[in-house]
């Protein structure tokens, strides 16, 4: 039986549908998806500049929409993958009792980054550099699978 892994970030347009898609490449037989805590971009495309950065990697994400998170998620997935602290504590605001459905960092899979979160390129403008991070921890998530 495949792992069902849902990636998490804020707004559902930057890091966690590139997760996605980076993810759905190097693993196509994984079952994943994508969503955001907050639900200003529900039903957008990802933001046009990540898409553009992914598009040069070979990542296509025109067909993802976002969604938001929602407590059905924890017994739709069997892993739950943050970007950042704050979207794990989000995430876990919303844990229904009794549920045991883990969620981790997406970095934890990238322990030789230096990084303790994936850091939101909305706001950073390094899409590159997102994308590479991505990238390393989506190769150590495949191997832990």
């Amino acid at each position: 039986m495949s792992v069902r892994i849902l990636f998490v970030c804020l707004g559902n347009i930057c890091r966690s549908p590139a997760a996605e898609g980076v993810f759905r490449r190097l693993a196509p037989e994984m079952m994943c998806d994508s969503a955001g805590t907050a639900g200003w971009h529900v039903g957008n495309p990802p933001y046009a500049p990540m898409q553009q950065a992914a598009r040069k990697r070979g990542v296509d994400l025109s067909a993802l929409r976002a969604r938001q998170f929602s407590v059905a998620d924890f017994d739709a997935f069997d892993l739950i993958i943050a970007m950042d602290d704050s979207n794990r504590a989000d995430i876990e605001a919303e844990r229904p009792d009794g549920n045991s459905t883990p969620v981790v960092l997406f970095t934890d899979f990238a322990p030789h980054s230096g990084m303790d979160h994936v850091p939101d390129p909305y706001y950073t403008r390094d899409f590159g550099g997102c994308l590479d991070l991505i990238q390393t921890a989506a190769e150590g998530l495949k191997g832990a699978v």
